[in-house]
């Protein structure tokens, strides 16, 4: 898939998303921000773009192992292969805190991987 450019950066984290409106099998996360995710199933489903979901997501450096419980709405979805791909839009969440201070430390995480090639 092609880079896009985004106003806030998307970090790259491998872990589960559940959104059991959505589909009662597990995503996987691609990548996230404070603003931002995007999932991906292994086989097509069907999204629709008016509804919002709830997403419990379960990074791989989450360090408490409580999945983050978010409400999104998707943005955008594209077939490629059999697999969906989902970008969705962050909204006001209960985990909203947790998040910022997930997202905090994988900025951290890129920073000091960023130090270590120079």
């Amino acid at each position: 898939m092609e880079k896009e450019n985004r106003q806030y950066t998307r970090y790259p984290e491998i872990g589960r998303a559940f959104a059991p409106d959505l589909c009662a099998l597990p995503a996987i996360l691609d990548d996230i921000s404070a603003f931002g995710c995007k999932i991906h199933y292994s086989f097509p489903i069907v999204v629709n773009l008016e509804e919002e979901y709830e997403l419990k997501i379960s990074p791989l450096h989450n360090e408490n192992q409580n999945p983050l419980d978010l409400r999104c709405r998707p943005q955008w979805v594209q077939e490629i292969d059999g697999n969906t791909y989902i970008g969705f839009q962050i909204l006001y969440s209960p985990d909203a805190n947790k998040l910022n201070s997930f997202i905090s430390k994988l900025q951290e995480m890129a920073e000091n991987q960023k130090q270590s090639f120079f």
